[in-house]
């Protein structure tokens, strides 16, 4: 969904600004909660205005450069159509000449970035969740780190309950309450700054640069921690569709990067005050008592948000995969229908269920898990980064040495932290890149299979002219009625098809072909939506066209097909399908244990009647053994 500014109101101008601080920024607007924390966690052996003002220098260019510089300056602008994300990426790097598989060293690389988020998918709901509940100690030391436990793991459960009734409800109040938060964090740190003025001097990047250099042996531990402040920066471009890039400038630099640095800078000033207070800078920073009491509620809410806006990118990102090939097909319920982007896939709903507060109760606090935290963020900048060169070299046509001096900018900043946090591996970094991993594997192994059974099965189609000389074969009884088979190309004949005339030697007086296509773009304008053909004999063709961020719906389709002039009566058109059954021990260009998982995601994938939206009773399903 591409907005076009000047179309746009005043007053809707506002709500997408409103709109991008509650999607958008929920992730990097939690990032205080726990960010300044581990930072101190990290400081060197050195005097602690020094080491502070250290932290708060890189904390400052850390944001400025990732968020500022190359998020908003230049990665927004490689859009697809207005979209963009991890396959908005793919498509526009994507080179068809690449290999006939279409699986390159560029697309692997950038299906492990998109398989990193899914990492990042469980991780970010229950550190920001455990956090903020964590928040319920600051008035209440004598709180059990159990009872805080818990608390996370109801609200988590909640939260993941609530997605099959939708976010529309939920989603009213992003904006308001994030913009409470950011103003909230800009008050309590400007309150502090006001106290201690002196932090300011940290925005010089020498304090920064003086703390690494003059402290090698800390420098990993302490980018380690930087990196969490910048989490959620990826959101920037994966949301940009639904807000526009303007809306979501605007609302950084009109008030979400204004809040983070005053709140990061606050802290600071009570850190250097507070040398020996164990205590979370974040909380320390409002009075206690009710105000306290009333900031952790609230920080309660944005880590919800914050959980709830990478919840639905999941399921977003999830859909894209499966429109594009790279994924089996999953049941997706439609929350809104209103809103076509708005789903809840129950099956990624209930891994990342399990996963977060499986998670919050392995490692029991925000502290541990940051531990975990960073791999997966850190891992997917960088691939970011390796897209985006793609896209400026094949798209932009920028020469060599213009597109090598700023990507490689990003690639060394993006190494340079993505190796502070392989440190944390084995303290719990292997749980999001073994998540990836298994993503990927999936991803790839479908995507390989679908082009393998392509080639084997759909490639020696039987040629169209035949078609049509079958359809006024004497030997074929034409039936009344209608039917619809659905075919993998727009070219030659079904095997559906062949098998109905062999098994039953008849054919309904109106038959159409239909294929469902996904194009390498967000959406596809309802002009280009479908193209129909005449075959002769009451035999049609029709091809249907989806953009990845779309969803298919065949019943839509045959009415614009009935209203073109074609005999169709919906209710009584029986659908004809292939029901591929794999068998492993083929020639085809797999790995063994690769056919396994194919055949299993196969048998189990959601049956075409849920994904193409048609009632269960109009369907025939005809067996086609496959040997991969």
């Amino acid at each position: 969904m591409h907005i076009a500014n000047a179309t746009v109101s005043k007053t809707a101008q506002a709500g997408l600004c409103l709109g991008a601080l509650g999607v958008v920024f929920g992730d990097i607007g939690t990032s205080p909660l726990y960010a300044m924390r581990e930072c101190l966690a990290h400081l060197p052996p050195v005097e602690r205005e020094a080491g502070v003002l250290g932290i708060l220098s890189l904390m400052f260019w850390a944001l400025n450069f990732i968020v500022s510089f190359k998020y908003l300056m230049y990665v927004t602008k490689a859009d697809n159509r207005g979209e963009g994300g991890i396959f908005a990426l793919l498509a526009l790097s994507h080179d068809r000449n690449a290999d006939r598989k279409g699986l390159g060293l560029t697309a692997l690389i950038i299906l492990l970035g998109a398989a990193l988020l899914y990492g990042d998918g469980v991780i970010t709901p229950a550190i920001s969740v455990l956090g903020a509940a964590e928040g319920f100690k600051s008035f209440n030391p004598d709180l059990s780190q159990h009872s805080i436990v818990i608390i996370a793991v109801v609200i988590l459960s909640g939260l993941f309950y609530i997605q099959s009734k939708g976010t529309k409800l939920i989603g009213s109040i992003f904006g308001p309450v994030m913009l409470v938060w950011f103003v909230s964090l800009g008050l309590l740190g400007g309150w502090h700054i006001a106290q201690h003025p002196e932090v300011l001097r940290a925005i010089n990047p020498l304090y920064g640069y003086n703390l690494l250099a003059d402290h090698p042996a800390f420098a990993g531990g302490l980018l380690g921690a930087i990196v969490l402040t910048v989490t959620g920066a990826e959101a920037l471009y994966a949301d940009m569709g639904h807000f526009g890039r303007r809306y979501i400038v605007i609302a950084w630099y009109g008030l979400a990067c204004p809040g983070l640095l005053l709140n990061y800078f606050g802290q600071g000033a009570w850190a250097i005050n507070n040398p020996l207070n164990p205590e979370n800078p974040f909380f320390a920073l409002a009075p206690s008592g009710p105000v306290q009491l009333g900031l952790v509620i609230l920080s309660i809410c944005a880590a919800v948000i914050a959980s709830q806006a990478l919840i639905s990118g999941t399921f977003s990102l999830t859909h894209q995969a499966i429109q594009l090939g790279y994924f089996p097909r999953l049941k997706i319920l439609h929350t809104n229908a209103a809103h076509e982007g708005q789903i809840y896939i129950p099956l990624i709903n209930q891994l990342l269920a399990i996963g977060s507060i499986w998670v919050v109760i392995s490692f029991k606090s925000s502290d541990a898990l940051a531990a975990a935290y960073g791999i997966a963020v850190t891992g997917t900048m960088a691939v970011t980064t390796f897209a985006f060169y793609h896209v400026v070299r094949s798209r932009w046509k920028w020469s060599l040495g213009r597109s090598l001096g700023l990507c490689g900018l990003f690639m060394v900043v993006d190494l340079a932290l993505l190796q502070a946090n392989m440190h944390k591996f084995e303290d719990g970094g292997w749980l999001p890149v073994s998540m990836a991993l298994a993503v990927l594997a999936v991803m790839h192994t479908w995507k390989s299979g679908r082009n393998e059974i392509q080639e084997k099965v759909y490639g020696t189609a039987v040629a169209e002219l035949e078609l049509s000389s079958i359809a006024r074969s004497k030997n074929i009884v034409r039936v009344p009625g209608s039917a619809v088979f659905m075919v993998a190309t727009p070219k030659g004949t079904p095997l559906a098809l062949l098998h109905h005339l062999k098994a039953n030697k008849c054919l309904q007086q109106t038959t159409v072909l239909l294929t469902i296509l996904t194009d390498e773009v967000p959406s596809i304008p309802d002009e280009e939506r479908m193209t129909l053909e005449h075959m002769g004999e009451g035999v049609w063709r029709a091809v249907g066209r989806y953009g990845y961020m779309e969803s298919p719906d065949v019943t839509h389709l045959l009415e614009r097909i009935r209203c073109q002039g074609v005999a169709l009566n919906l209710p009584s058109t029986t659908f004809y399908f292939n029901r591929e059954m794999i068998i492993t021990g083929g020639s085809a260009r797999m790995f063994e244990w690769q056919k396994q998982l194919y055949a299993f995601l196969s048998r189990n994938a959601s049956p075409v009647k849920d994904y193409y939206r048609l009632m269960p009773s109009q369907i025939i399903e005809i067996g086609l053994p496959v040997q991969l």
